[in-house]
């Protein structure tokens, strides 16, 4: 047995707030939102994916953002979507450098924290 890759990293989301996942995560970051199969629609929610990224936003009653845990997506041009999220009002935070990766930090619109890196090319 051996793990070779995640297929998807799920975050939580208070009930009713679907528009403003897709708002982030579609309107913001350019995911794609795909189609839960029905049986899991009925939960509400939101899975959203880029190329090999996919991520899946699940209803929880009693929401509490994850502050601390997060998934890290690997972008291009992490400049520009800094600007962008500036643009839009969304508060970036840079941490300490990490060998390799140019990288940021912003949260989803429920407090969920999500990290950005760009490789950097020597």
């Amino acid at each position: 047995m051996s793990i070779y890759g995640i297929e998807h990293v799920q975050l939580a989301m208070p009930p009713s707030r679907e528009s403003e996942a897709i708002d982030f995560y579609e309107g913001v970051l350019g995911l794609t939102q795909i189609a839960k199969p029905a049986h899991l629609a009925v939960r509400g929610g939101c899975w959203f994916e880029a190329g090999e990224a996919r991520i899946h936003l699940g209803v929880t009653e009693n929401f509490v953002p994850a502050v601390k845990a997060h998934p890290a997506f690997l972008v291009t041009s992490l400049a520009d979507l800094v600007s962008k999220f500036r643009e839009r009002g969304i508060t970036v935070t840079f941490d300490q450098p990490l060998e390799g990766f140019d990288r940021c930090y912003v949260d989803d619109p429920f407090g969920n924290r999500i990290e950005f890196m760009e490789r950097i090319v020597p």
